[in-house]
């Protein structure tokens, strides 16, 4: 009487708590992202998985095209020590600093690109600071980066220039009459000259 298609309600239930247990153990053992613990040494403070997972969240972070919802304190506080990055006082100036605006984006990425990633791994995130720059690399972000850059660059100048030419240029019928400059006469009562004793 309490059954539900072909299973009883409790063979139905213990379905979906298997389906969920599977689903969670998915979840947790796929990676978010192209690094793994096992990619990095761990750190007398930071174990590799925290390694892999600023590591991810970076990439994401890029992928969203620096969402700031993404710019979490856990996160700022890792990549501020990353990179020869300093805090800039807080969360929202260090996002202001590096990722407020397409040109501040593309300086992220070329000095992140350029940083020498010193350290022994033991020590620091220094494995995942390479890691990081060879991602980078292969999905072309900096090119991407900077084209989009172009790009704004491109439409601010015409967006200017028709400004300036609807302030400047006048339409073609009009344009002969302001060609016709006056000049004003010239005074031609002759001056004369004075002379001075210099002694």
């Amino acid at each position: 009487m309490f059954q539900r298609g072909r299973y009883g309600l409790n063979q139905g239930k213990e379905e979906g708590r298997l389906r969920l247990a599977l689903f969670i153990c998915v979840e947790i053992t796929m990676p978010k992202g192209p690094f793994l613990p096992s990619d990095f040494t761990a750190t007398k403070f930071s174990t590799a998985t925290d390694k892999a997972e600023f590591g991810n969240t970076l990439l994401r972070f890029i992928e969203s095209e620096w969402a700031s919802a993404l710019f979490t304190k856990r996160f700022y506080n890792r990549l501020s020590m990353c990179y020869g990055h300093i805090a800039h006082y807080n969360r929202a100036q260090f996002y202001e600093e590096w990722f407020s605006s397409l040109a501040d984006q593309v300086r992220f990425l070329k000095h992140t690109l350029r940083f020498p990633c010193y350290g022994d791994p033991e020590y620091t995130f220094s494995d995942v600071e390479r890691a990081i720059q060879g991602e980078i690399v292969n999905r072309n972000y900096l090119t991407q980066y900077e084209l989009r850059l172009a790009e704004e660059q491109q439409a601010t100048d015409l967006a200017l220039l028709r400004q300036l030419e609807s302030k400047y240029r006048t339409p073609v019928g009009e344009r002969d009459q302001d060609l016709r400059i006056t000049v004003p006469p010239v005074d031609q009562t002759p001056v004369t000259p004075i002379h001075c004793s210099l002694f």
